[in-house]
């Protein structure tokens, strides 16, 4: 267990959390949340001994093994998986000590340290290691590559593997999800569930939050207010009682009274109807989750583009890839054209050649055959990740902003930074030491200020914030431009996009799925890989034919061994279909804007948000089981 009793916590003379009191206990996964600045890492820290608590008492038991991802970036010529292992200190000390008493002339270890390897797994830790890799997107011939040739992101992913091959009782994750690919999440995800210990996870991916953690901790006013649940239903039970203030409320009601008007004005209206059709999904989720993000510092929008040509971009018969690179192109046959309305996400594993896409689509950079063609009125918006080093430290952000918008007032330049976050001295500020965060707010806002019509995005979300991206999302559904996205976060794709289109294998292919068949679909990827492998083997070996009793036995046997795991499935997928169909009468409960207006209907709202929030974790359990469960089947098969 672990406890803080009255737990007072400064840095400087900003006291960060006051008078704070909570227990978490083995199998807890609580979620920490609250603005940047707010106390998050500090509370880590104070965990992990690096900062004292100014008042209160911090209970945790001597021999508890508390585990965390290391932020420094690892080093050295020892292999991978080596450098893994090391995370399981205990094992490593057993191991020199076998390795003493054996190096002795006839010597040989003491029975009891044998004993205790066995009983940690001792003997199986490079397997156990190895999968932790592959999980995180390692290939098989990576694990004995030396540390040293891996790049940063990659190095962040083996200090994470690190942590938690651990045989930790206390795990603390600050932004794991930062330098991974979705197929990674979603390993991780299932990972983090079977968790015995505790867990206290900071993370400003929602969809990773509402997977993963049963309760969430909220840092506001120097208080932690505990929720029981995971994000979406903290989030809703924030938005009931924010709904109460009645100020708050009004500015909800006027943002939603927007949407609906574009709706209005454009749901039947062809050019404009996917632009409709997502405003109207958006104001579906705004009816319950909106008024928990009325408080948010961040409010803008896309500034409408003063000409929209329906054909912007297109690649043709286009080869990608880098003309210094001997490993040919990266994707082949791309044949991609963009029009107006268009609302692209793109899906793939790390190093599938999503980056590649979006900088042919941007520049034409990694153009190697075929053709790109840019109409003349396209004006191209383009966010990546090394933008962000593009910023001239010594200069502020009105410096960087008088460069697009050079007549404008400095009051004007004042409120359009204020949207972002930027407020009083700081727009004075040269922009050098600002976080990760505030550059990627300030390249957001350079960008949008240029006016485009096509949004090219690499991973927008990587340094904001909860309320950020909450305020990118809403922005981004009333854009009237294209967009092309690539994101890890699920619920910006989810609330952005209209069509998905996935990268693998050297191709560029639309996905047919939803985006929450995605992990179903990379289970069936991955199982007809090893089906491949497996089928190539056997092809491999010659073998006598059986005959056919001895098939018709052999069918039968089968029948009867599967029986159990396909009724599992089927099983699985009824009781989701009925749990789909209550939680579409829910919503269309929760739609009823009266129900938020008259107060005499509190209790029933509270109900009926409690229903909502049990029924979409039931939904999402049973997902996870019916992916084990056909997993099994398929590997049975």
């Amino acid at each position: 267990m672990l406890s803080l009793a009255n737990i007072s916590l400064r840095r400087g003379r900003k006291v960060l959390i006051e008078h704070v009191s909570f227990q978490v206990h083995a199998g807890q996964r609580m979620g920490l949340i609250g603005a940047n600045g707010s106390g998050k890492s500090s509370l880590f820290a104070m965990l992990l001994g690096e900062l004292e608590a100014d008042d209160g008492e911090l209970g945790l038991q001597p021999q508890d093994q508390i585990a965390h991802v290391a932020q420094e970036s690892p080093h050295g010529t020892g292999s991978a998986v080596d450098y893994v292992i090391d995370g399981d200190t205990e094992l490593r000390s057993i191991q020199a000590k076998i390795a003493a008493s054996e190096a002795k002339e006839h010597g040989a270890a003491p029975h009891a340290l044998y004993e205790r390897m066995e009983t940690i797994d001792g003997f199986s830790a490079e397997a156990r290691a190895a999968r932790l890799l592959h999980g995180l997107g390692f290939a098989d011939n990576e694990l004995q590559q030396p540390v040293n040739a891996f790049s940063g992101g990659w190095r962040m992913r083996l200090n994470l593997a690190r942590a938690l091959m651990c045989r930790s009782d206390i795990l603390l994750l600050d932004e794991p999800t930062n330098h991974l690919d979705l197929p990674a999440i979603l390993w991780l995800e299932r990972w983090l569930k079977r968790y015995e210990g505790i867990l206290l996870v900071v993370s400003h991916d929602r969809d990773f939050l509402d997977g993963v953690c049963t309760r969430i901790a909220h840092i506001e006013h120097r208080e932690i207010r505990l929720f029981t649940g995971n994000y979406s239903q903290f989030e809703a039970q924030r938005a009931e009682q924010l709904a109460q203030q009645q100020a708050m409320y009004e500015r909800q009601q006027k943002d939603i009274k927007h949407m609906q008007s574009y709706v209005d004005r454009f749901r039947y209206k062809a050019s404009k109807a996917r632009q409709a059709q997502s405003r109207l999904k958006m104001l579906e989720r705004m009816q319950t989750i909106a008024p928990a993000h009325v408080d948010s510092p961040f409010r803008f929008h896309f500034f409408e583009p003063k000409k929209q040509p329906q054909h912007l971009l297109g690649l043709t018969d286009a080869a990608l890839g880098y003309k210094d690179s001997d490993q040919g192109p990266v994707l082949n046959n791309v044949n991609l054209h963009l029009s107006a309305g268009d609302r692209i996400g793109l899906l793939g594993v790390n190093g599938a050649g999503k980056s590649t896409l979006v900088k042919a689509l941007a520049s034409g950079s990694t153009l190697l055959d075929g053709e790109r063609v840019l109409s003349k009125d396209t004006r191209i918006g383009y966010f990546a990740q090394h933008q962000l080093d593009l910023l001239k430290p010594d200069e502020s952000p009105i410096d960087h902003l008088r460069v697009y918008a050079p007549e404008d007032r400095e009051q004007d330049h004042r409120n359009y930074l204020g949207r972002f976050g930027f407020s009083g001295e700081r727009i004075f500020e040269p922009v050098a030491p600002f976080s990760g965060g505030e550059k990627a707010r300030l390249v957001l806002a350079l960008m949008i200020r240029q006016e485009p019509n096509l949004l090219l995005l690499d991973e927008p979300t990587n340094h904001l914030d909860l309320e950020m991206r909450q305020a990118l999302s809403v922005a981004l559904i009333e854009y009237t431009g294209a967009l092309v996205v690539i994101s890890h976060d699920r619920h910006l794709l989810r609330s952005v996009c209209d069509e998905l289109l996935i990268v693998h294998d050297g191709a560029v292919d639309r996905f047919k799925h939803s985006l929450d068949e995605y992990p179903a679909w990379l289970k069936e990827r991955e199982l007809r890989q090893s089906k491949a492998e497996v089928d190539s083997a056997s092809a491999a070996a010659t073998t006598k034919p059986p005959s056919k009793k001895q098939q018709r036995q052999e069918q039968a046997q089968r029948r009867q061994r599967l029986k159990p795991m396909y009724d599992k499935v089927r099983d699985i997928e009824r009781q989701l279909a009925g749990l789909r169909a209550e939680l579409e009468r829910l919503d269309r409960l929760l739609a009823d804007e009266t129900l938020y207006s008259d107060h005499g209907r509190k209790d029933e709202l509270t109900r009926l948000v409690k229903e909502q929030a049990e029924r979409k974790t039931e939904i999402q359990t049973l997902e996870w089981n019916w992916l084990d469960a056909s997993e099994a089947l398929e590997n049975a098969r």
